[in-house]
């Protein structure tokens, strides 16, 4: 098994085109054909089924990609370490949740791109439930999470700071004069919400269903933002970190309720996988993430 066949293997499990992956890997569509068809007869079985003009990966090529993934990494991590010296350089993928990435880390990156011009430190989102996967594969290099507790033994950790959560309204709404809310208030009230596996949304459904609580229409969001705009035009309640409403409620656009339920705050950690060498980058990173974010 060659080094190109995993890279050609890699790239078409992304574009699942052979056109355009001969055009990323700079090569001509026969080659990677080829090395394609020589790395399944040596697995003995097909990694991708051609239908026609469309290219789809097999179960056993979904079940090779994150070994691929994690052999090409390993690969890239072993080249950085011989040509890294000291001083931080090369690229440095980060992921992060959109409200860490709003407002958070632009702090950090401002620091950071000004201490080691040589780092290409890039920042892209993701769902919780693709965190391990991502940083297994090496699509990750590090991330930072909102939760409670790292995802899984695998994963090691930095803890940040506690970011506060508020449960937030417009001021005209019903529930905004009240001198506390407890989860009962929330029966038959429409809520806005994160996607699902967001751990602040979580700990809210957790508090709900153990209270026997059923809220009325549920609306969820991708977007921080969304929520806002939504709330702000009195569309119902929202669950929101406090750095992403403090504008709207230093400006009176939002009101933060009173709450009397368990708490709703959540950690902040910078995670990495703990098989994955520490470069210089990683190591400048989480130094000064320490230094900006921790309380």
């Amino acid at each position: 098994m060659e080094v190109r066949q995993l890279q050609f293997f890699r790239t078409l499990a992304e574009e699942l085109n052979f056109t355009r992956t001969a055009e990323k890997v700079h090569t001509v569509q026969s080659n990677v054909t080829a090395q394609i068809k020589a790395l399944e007869e040596e697995l003995g079985t097909p990694l991708f089924d051609r239908l026609g003009r469309r290219v789809t990966l097999t179960d056993a090529g979904r079940r090779f990609q994150p070994f691929a993934e994690q052999a090409l990494a390993a690969m890239e991590q072993g080249q950085r370490a011989i040509q890294a010296g000291a001083e931080p350089s090369g690229p440095l993928c980060v992921g992060a949740a959109e409200s860490v990435l709003t407002y958070r880390l632009p702090q950090v990156l401002r620091a950071f791109r000004k201490r080691f011009p040589h780092v290409e430190l890039i920042f892209k989102p993701y769902s919780d439930a693709s965190l391990v996967l991502k940083l297994e594969s090496g699509k990750f290099d590090m991330a930072i999470q909102m939760s409670d507790a790292p995802p899984g033994a695998a994963i090691e950790s930095v803890r940040l700071r506690t970011e506060r959560v508020f449960l937030v309204c417009d001021p005209e709404h019903r529930l905004a004069a009240r001198p506390v809310v407890r989860p009962a208030d929330l029966a038959g009230e429409s809520l806005l919400l994160t996607e699902a596996g967001c751990a602040y949304r979580q700990k809210l459904d957790r508090v709900l269903t153990l209270q026997n609580v059923r809220p009325g229409n549920v609306t969820e969001f991708s977007s921080v933002e969304a929520i806002k705009q939504c709330v702000t035009a009195g569309m119902g309640l929202a669950i929101l970190p406090a750095i992403a409403v403090a504008r709207e409620l230093r400006q009176n656009q939002m009101k933060a309720l009173h709450w009397a339920g368990p708490t709703l705050d959540i950690a902040t950690h910078v995670l990495w996988h703990k098989d994955k060498w520490i470069s210089p980058a990683m190591q400048a990173f989480v130094e000064l993430c320490k230094d900006k974010l921790e309380q």
